[in-house]
């Protein structure tokens, strides 16, 4: 199925009943929080599935999950997926790793949201675009700032305000079309004392 850019591809709270493939483009996994605040999880890129902890527990969705580009999705009927788990072991391990890093990452982010101040956050967050993401020095603009921000579990003006700085110190290039990594050395060291 092809999801403009902006579409919700699953809501928080519905029923499980397939898992999702990214084949193709962007999406984010957040979690809803009041008064419209989101938190994003992890940004996923092909060719991730997106089960979650509702696969095994109880058939929902603990988060939405939105494309941030235009994206093509596949949807694997629940029922098929559990027989491929446990008829497949060299699937099941290669899944199970899979899942296993992305856990890992998260609880990583996790640390770095609950122990650093708005800029070391925002540092940690840039360089999981840059480096696990987009594994490069360019992140393009489909994400935005808001994204930035809730990633960084920050207001965006907060976001917007330290984005301006770290341009104004070198580190980072906004343009029309992606934010460019200019010193990444330097990043990595103020994202070491948060």
């Amino acid at each position: 199925v092809l999801f403009k850019k902006g579409e919700t591809i699953r809501k928080q709270g519905t029923a499980m009943t397939h898992v999702v493939s990214v084949n193709s483009g962007l999406a984010k996994l957040y979690l809803e929080g009041a008064g419209m605040r989101n938190a994003i999880i992890r940004i996923v890129r092909p060719t991730n599935f997106i089960g979650g902890p509702g696969i095994y527990l109880d058939t929902m969705h603990h988060f939405s999950i939105t494309a941030l580009q235009d994206s093509v999705v596949c949807f694997i009927d629940i029922m098929a997926f559990k027989k491929i788990i446990d008829s497949n072991k060299a699937f099941s391990r290669e899944f199970m790793k899979d899942f296993s890093r992305n856990i890992l990452s998260v609880y990583s982010r996790l640390i770095s949201l609950t122990e650093k101040q708005n800029a070391g956050r925002l540092e940690d967050s840039l360089l999981y675009l840059f480096n696990e993401i987009f594994e490069g020095s360019s992140i393009p603009r489909d994400i935005t700032k808001k994204d930035i921000a809730d990633l960084s579990s920050m207001s965006k003006e907060s976001a917007v305000q330290g984005l301006r700085q770290f341009q104004k110190d070198g580190i980072i290039v906004i343009t029309k079309n992606d934010y460019r990594l200019m010193d990444r050395d330097k990043l990595i060291r103020m994202s070491d004392f948060g």
